[in-house]
């Protein structure tokens, strides 16, 4: 790649020069072939050829002054690394300045302009590599999951650091007809309470980034400050389902639900549809209706696809779009339920969550030694209790165990 390295305002006054030359040159040759036209003359193919070429180089020569006025106007006075463009090795080749001076009919020329060409595919000035850059879009963001369990939950608050209800755990009932005769004595009945207490429980986590990056790009820090939230539900989604009720860990509603007892050896061939019935039916004898039946989306996806012996689907139209339900209550698809298994209860009355600190995120430069490295520390964390206020209500199990136990 040929270069040169002089002002700005040589190269101005030097590129001007060979401009007007140029100028005066295409003037001439257009000039002369418009007088032939004039008079009826056709043009020979030498003549329209040396036109051609008269006028691309003259049009890129004015690209190259332009070019060079633009330098000028950034960096008047400066010294400047320059690179001869196409147009500007074309005029001030020599056979082509010969040609120009005697143009000869018949005359082919060839310049070389590869290293020029390839200059294009660089940033140095004069290219257009500062064109050829990648497009950047949005960021992608992974697939999420759809949280649900929440929803289906009676919320409250807390200003405290532990729920605390009294729960009756046992009840003897005497009630019975009684005597008007004096002095009989009435029959009595035993009502016991326990006091149960359920913890507020923190979920948390954190992340660095670059302050340079977070300053120079606010979307960014509003994307993770997403991501980070998103990670908080996550976890409480399957805290709120599974949890295992031993340190830190809330007691889940799974977890404390009433294993299903129910005889349905009087049904047919039972399916998972027959399950969900008789669990829907333990739970309402427990005096709280359920609400909601929680199944893995691979259950559902068994369930909605079963048909009858006409090869009807059983589980409504393939065109309804309808929510989801199933002997008519919401069916909730999650994938923190486990395969096989199944949830129904009374999640409204049943259970009940409490927010003691919604879901924040917090940016620190304090953190360790953030502040030498520029760095700093995005936290989030949520805190809340689950109270289960009725564990029999909800009925819970395998559909495997269910329907081998049935045919069996």
């Amino acid at each position: 790649m040929t270069t040169e390295t002089k002002s700005v305002a040589e190269l101005a006054a030097e590129t001007k020069a060979a401009f007007d030359k140029k100028f005066d040159e295409v003037k001439a040759i257009a000039d002369e072939a418009l007088g032939k036209i004039a008079k009826g003359e056709d043009l020979t193919k030498s003549v329209k050829e040396l036109a051609d070429q008269a006028i691309t180089g003259l049009t890129e020569a004015k690209a190259r002054l332009d070019d060079v006025e633009q330098k000028m106007a950034r960096k008047a006075g400066e010294i400047v690394e320059t690179t001869k463009s196409a147009g500007y090795t074309f005029i001030e080749n020599d056979e082509v300045k010969a040609f120009l001076a005697n143009p000869r009919g018949g005359v082919r020329l060839s310049v070389e302009c590869k290293a020029i060409i390839s200059s294009l595919l660089t940033d140095a000035d004069g290219s257009a590599g500062d064109l050829l850059v990648p497009q950047r879009l949005g960021i992608i963001a992974p697939v999420v999951r759809r949280l649900t369990i929440r929803d289906l939950l009676m919320p409250g608050r807390t200003n405290q650091a532990s729920i605390q209800y009294p729960k009756e755990t046992g009840f003897t009932n005497s009630a019975a007809t009684h005597t008007e005769t004096a002095g009989t004595t009435k029959p009595q009945s035993e009502i016991k309470f326990d006091i149960v207490t359920t913890s507020v429980t923190t979920i948390a986590h954190w992340v660095l980034a670059t302050r340079q990056i977070l300053d120079d790009a606010p979307m960014l820090q509003s994307y993770i400050d997403g991501r980070l939230r998103y990670g908080l539900k996550l976890v409480e989604e399957n805290q709120l389902l599974n949890g295992g009720g031993t340190g830190t860990d809330l007691n889940g509603i799974y977890t404390q639900a009433t294993a299903s007892t129910a005889n349905l050896a009087v049904v047919s061939a039972p399916t998972k549809i027959d399950v969900i019935r008789v669990a829907m039916l333990q739970a309402t004898l427990a005096e709280f209706p359920p609400n909601g039946v929680v199944l893995h989306p691979t259950d559902w996806a068994g369930i909605e696809l079963t048909k009858d012996t006409a090869g009807a689907y059983i589980i409504g139209s393939p065109q309804d779009s309808a929510q989801p339900r199933l002997w008519g209550l919401p069916v909730v698809e999650t994938q923190a339920m486990a395969l096989d298994k199944f949830l129904v209860g009374s999640f409204n009355m049943g259970a009940q969550i409490f927010d003691r600190e919604d879901a924040n995120v917090a940016v620190s430069t304090e953190d360790s030694d953030n502040f030498r490295k520029n760095l700093v520390t995005i936290l989030a964390e949520e805190r809340l209790a689950l109270a289960v206020y009725r564990p029999e209500s909800f009925v819970k199990g395998d559909f495997s165990d269910q329907i081998t136990d049935l045919t069996s």
